[in-house]
């Protein structure tokens, strides 16, 4: 978008937050970058260029507005609703894979050379890998100046910088502060509990809570999952420890809390909380579009921004996917619940009621299948799900390849389109993934006067693309019981 010039000048004069992250302004006179809706007067439009990233403005020379915050802005929508190179690095890298492995790492993940992972990087987002890298860096730097009292030497090494000295450079350099006058410059608060940080998601409007909370409320597994004082609050398995997210919402914003065994986590913590509830999706895209269809207008109008409600873990969603195969809801959580209580990882929770982290597929590719309550066929299913995601054959994770791990799950015995389109919603983020055969779906359709046989309603659904997950929402909140189900 950012070389649609005429589009980009009208977005920052009308200061429209909805392409907040979609780009940057950079200005030429004052060498500041701002988000589309930055609050002060627009500058010329002579003065103004126009960048896809935060990378790429402060690679270019730029250094971040105090008033607008650019760097804190909604992420791009695009990353999660492509399934290219580019869009799978970008996950990668938010998921902070470059600074664990490096740039090798990740494109060892991707399946694609170094060289041409950064040459794909530069020509679509002006910058490569390693500046990403570094601006999200800056970021999490920010956050814990901002919401902690840690030293800032401890938080220059968990924000993954490799010296002090490139933590204070980076800052100087991309806000024009020390971290210091940073911190001073921060609200007052008191010293806080060390491990946790208390943070605000921003995401674009408009956002319907109802379907994301109470989805994940309503299939919480116990010891793992709770809802508690207005918050959603989960176990989190992360790259050097675990930790544990309560998100609330907020009408412009979701409050987070983030109770963290290292803090090294936290910019894993965040890309995964905001993925779980959807918060860089472009409501407004999805929704006129979907609007174009009279039968499901009714229902976007009733309560617009509907999100996919994902996951922290996608392992973790598969194995769900398979418990829940022919029985209900409540069913489904209590198998989930065995298994935790056998096989998770136990974990102290003060604040709350959560006992462990889910069972890693290594943990649940020993169970005795004897010892699970399910036909003998779903055993078979679930003991070689466990294997292949345990052995590396299965990928689900964000650098998985769509259309690959849809066919890798569809070899497997025992899945069928509903758990293989379901996995692809939910876990891979597909955002055109549909469920035609599902019960609520079918009851949905047939309220709203839509074709009621599978193959007839698929033929209707293309209409819907690429956004056909997002239509799923609006058709189950038609039905009074919206979380349904059916065979693989």
């Amino acid at each position: 978008m950012h070389h649609d010039r005429e589009h980009c000048v009208r977005a920052v004069r009308s200061k429209d937050a909805r392409f907040d992250g979609w780009f940057f302004t950079a200005v030429l006179t004052t060498r500041i970058y701002c988000r589309p809706s930055c609050p002060v007067v627009p500058p010329k439009p002579e003065n103004m260029t126009f960048y896809p990233s935060a990378a790429a403005c402060q690679q270019a020379g730029f250094r971040a507005c105090k008033r607008c915050r650019p760097d804190t802005s909604p992420g791009s929508p695009e990353w999660n609703a492509r399934a290219d190179l580019v869009a799978r690095a970008m996950r990668l890298i938010a998921d902070g894979v470059v600074d664990r492995e490096g740039v090798p790492g990740l494109a060892a993940r991707l399946g694609y050379s170094t060289r041409q992972v950064e040459r794909q990087l530069l020509a679509e987002l002006g910058a490569g890998p390693l500046a990403l890298a570094r601006a999200q860096r800056a970021q999490t730097a920010r956050l814990l100046i901002e919401t902690t009292a840690l030293p800032m030497a401890e938080i220059a090494f968990a924000a993954g910088f490799a010296s002090v000295r490139a933590f204070n450079d980076t800052v100087r350099e991309v806000f024009a502060l020390s971290p210091s006058e940073l911190r001073a410059r921060a609200p007052k608060s008191g010293a806080g509990t060390p491990g946790v940080v208390t943070l605000r998601l921003p995401f674009r409007a408009p956002l319907n809570p109802s379907n994301l909370f109470g989805h994940l409320a309503a299939t919480a597994v116990p010891g793992v999952e709770e809802w508690r004082d207005g918050a959603y609050r989960r176990t989190l398995r992360l790259p050097y420890g675990h930790g544990i997210a309560a998100l609330a919402p907020r009408p412009d914003h979701i409050a987070c809390r983030l109770t963290l065994s290292d803090l090294r986590d936290l910019t894993v913590a965040i890309s995964r909380c905001r993925r779980l509830l959807d918060l860089d999706a472009d409501p407004v895209a999805v929704d006129g579009h979907l609007r174009t269809d009279p039968s499901l207008a009714p229902l976007v109008d009733r309560a617009p921004g509907r999100r996919v409600p994902r996951t922290v873990d996608e392992a973790e969603f598969a194995v769900r996917a398979v418990l829940g195969q022919q029985v209900s809801t409540a069913a489904a959580r209590t198998h989930a619940a065995r298994l935790v209580t056998a096989h998770g990882k136990p974990l102290d929770d003060p604040e709350g009621g959560l006992t462990h982290l889910f069972p890693s597929p290594e943990a649940l590719a020993g169970v005795d299948p004897e010892t699970l309550a399910m036909p003998r066929t779903r055993r078979t299913t679930f003991t070689t799900l466990v294997r292949e995601l345990a052995d590396g054959g299965l990928h689900l994770g964000v650098e998985a390849d769509w259309a690959e791990a849809r066919a890798r799950l569809l070899a497997l015995p025992g899945f069928g389109p509903w758990t293989v389109d379901v996995i692809a919603m939910r876990a891979l983020g597909d955002p055109d993934a549909f469920l035609p055969t599902d019960l609520g779906i079918r009851r949905a359709a047939k309220e709203l006067g839509l074709p009621a046989t599978p193959a007839a309603l698929t033929a209707r659904a293309q209409m819907w693309r690429p956004w056909r997950s997002y239509a799923v929402q609006y058709l189950w909140a038609t039905d009074s019981h919206p979380i349904n189900f059916l065979p693989a």
